[in-house]
């Protein structure tokens, strides 16, 4: 099963379209293959007090398949992921570290060793981060580092590259020639 993690907020999205053309190269025109997640259709449980407490509770009983873990478990599950972002505030939006805090579950998407070291769990042999930018001032230690560190560090992920198309809102800037290019180039990236 391939993952798409949608974190596009408009409807129009560069990141989404750049995005499609991966999943087409990656599926061979098969979109039954692809589990989707927009992120934007989510209403994410708010991190407090009250929702560790039954996390922790689900946790110690060893309850994995509590509804909770829904999208830790086929995080887990996914053969290849694909995460669109676009680069928003030196990083991408808030909905996708929503999303991350619901899939950070010990025993599904990682355990610790017994010297306390995070080893992943997740099934996928690579994750693709595909991102836009209006500008070209893009420091990747923001967004696609974080997740890149993440994906290697905690899920076992270590095939992980960043596809991205920048200067996208440059004035004079053309941007479908931009776009045009970047789609050229995922084959490169697979």
């Amino acid at each position: 099963m391939i993952l798409f993690i949608d974190a596009c907020v408009r409807d129009d999205s560069r990141t989404r379209r750049l995005s499609e053309e991966v999943l087409k190269k990656i599926t061979g025109e098969k979109p039954e293959d692809v589990k989707r997640v927009v992120l934007k259709d989510i209403d994410f449980a708010v991190t407090d007090q009250d929702y560790l407490r039954a996390r922790d509770e689900h946790l110690a009983k060893g309850e994995f398949d509590s509804e909770m873990f829904l999208l830790a478990r086929d995080f887990a599950a996914a053969d290849c992921i694909v995460i669109a972002a676009p680069y928003w505030d030196l990083s991408f939006p808030a909905a996708l570290k929503h999303y991350i805090e619901q899939i950070n579950v010990v025993g599904i998407t990682f355990e610790y060793t017994k010297e306390g070291f995070p080893r992943g769990l997740c099934k996928a042999d690579r994750l693709y981060y595909v991102m836009t930018a209006g500008g070209n001032y893009i420091p990747e230690a923001y967004g696609f580092g974080y997740i890149e560190e993440l994906a290697r560090s905690f899920y076992g992920i270590e095939n992980v590259k960043l596809i991205k198309a920048s200067g996208l809102d440059i004035n004079g800037a053309d941007t479908e020639g931009i776009m045009r290019q970047a789609i050229l180039d995922i084959e490169k990236a697979l």
